[in-house]
């Protein structure tokens, strides 16, 4: 795929790309990504730990594509996913999933591809396809979830070859879009799926099997606030936010939902763990009622024991998000109320301070 730098007029995000928006390549490098009414946008540090970064280029996307978000594999590869919506002369309207990649940081996008639709074309059904996300196994095959017009879960995943299979029906009923999924350091991914109904859980019994549907989860998770981290060998706990919850709860491996505060204001939240002091940890952040991050630590495994947040002063639009970088430091990522990027690092590991914000 063509990409360019930027011009000035183009410089400016209208907010970050869905999922993993701030991502760290093969190479040790992050690299950031938001969208504008242009295209893609992307930035890249120069080397690995920054400071500097290079960007924006510019990837022009297809007409009509929206609700772009990313996934990675732990091949440091990046998956992006799309939705777009064909008008056609009659008024009727069509539905595509839609798919590109990029191999290392720095480089071209390939082109986009359709990943088609579960329901033909001539279906009254093709245009209520709800919006995709992606998992990458250990094997580096891409997992696509969407919710069918019948309110189930479709699924699909390449082969071995890179081949497509068919779409899969897992079932489910009354879902929402705004699923969330993760995947284990074993390759197994998990399913958490808002509903009318008790929220619905799916779990791969090992890496490339069936999905095998777990017990309903009986919360309101509202759509899209969820993410998964794995949080002991093989198993993954989901921090989501709830309708009937004032903070954020943890869905536990086995079920149990423990409350963990925050303010969420609807956003997903992002997470990931790291060592604080020589303590597994894990960091959580989301914005808040106010448009700031809201930025949370604890025990890895021991959320009842108490989550310690804490405001962080920097207005953003979307959803703010945590990575770590080539020396293992907690980097914050926002899109400020003037479409920029900026970027705050871990000062040491001995604490949770972080420095000086950097706009790039």
């Amino acid at each position: 795929m063509r990409h360019y730098d930027a011009p000035l007029s183009s410089h400016r995000a209208d907010g970050p790309v869905g999922g993993k928006w701030l991502t760290r390549g093969s190479d040790g490098r992050l690299t950031l990504f938001a969208l504008n009414a242009d295209g893609l946008l992307r930035w890249t540090e120069t080397r690995p730990g920054g400071p500097e970064w290079v960007g924006p280029e510019l990837f022009p996307v297809p007409p009509g594509l929206s609700h772009l978000s990313i996934a990675q594999g732990a091949d440091g590869y990046l998956h992006f996913l799309a939705y777009r919506v064909r008008k056609h002369g009659d008024g009727r309207r069509s539905v595509d999933l839609m798919y590109t990649m990029q191999y290392q940081s720095s480089r071209p996008l390939n082109d986009w591809r359709a990943l088609a639709n579960p329901h033909k074309e001539t279906d009254d059904r093709h245009p209520r396809l709800g919006r995709p996300v992606g998992a990458v196994d250990n094997a580096g095959i891409l997992h696509v979830f969407a919710r069918n017009a019948g309110r189930g879960l479709h699924l699909r995943h390449e082969d071995k070859d890179g081949k497509w299979k068919a779409w899969q029906d897992l079932r489910g009923s009354a879902l929402h879009d705004g699923v969330t999924v993760g995947v284990t350091s074993r390759g197994r991914i998990g399913v958490l799926a808002p509903s009318d109904k008790p929220v619905h859980h799916w779990q791969q019994k090992s890496q490339g099997g069936s999905f095998e549907r777990l017990t309903d989860v009986h919360i309101t998770m509202v759509p899209g606030t969820g993410t998964a981290l794995e949080t002991s060998d093989d198993q993954l706990t989901f921090y989501v936010g709830d309708a009937y919850s004032p903070g954020l709860l943890a869905v536990r491996p086995d079920g149990s939902i423990v409350p963990i505060g925050g303010v969420p204001g609807g956003g997903a939240v992002s997470a990931l763990r790291t060592l604080v002091d020589g303590q597994d940890c894990t960091v959580l952040v989301h914005r808040g009622l106010n448009d700031n991050p809201v930025f949370g630590a604890f025990i890895t495994n021991a959320e009842e024991w108490g989550v310690q947040w804490a405001e962080v002063s920097r207005p953003c639009l979307g959803d703010p998000t945590v990575a770590l970088d080539a020396y293992g430091r907690i980097v914050l990522a926002v899109i400020d109320p003037e479409g920029m990027p900026q970027v705050t690092r871990q000062v040491s590991p001995d604490g949770l301070q972080l420095g000086q914000w950097q706009r790039i």
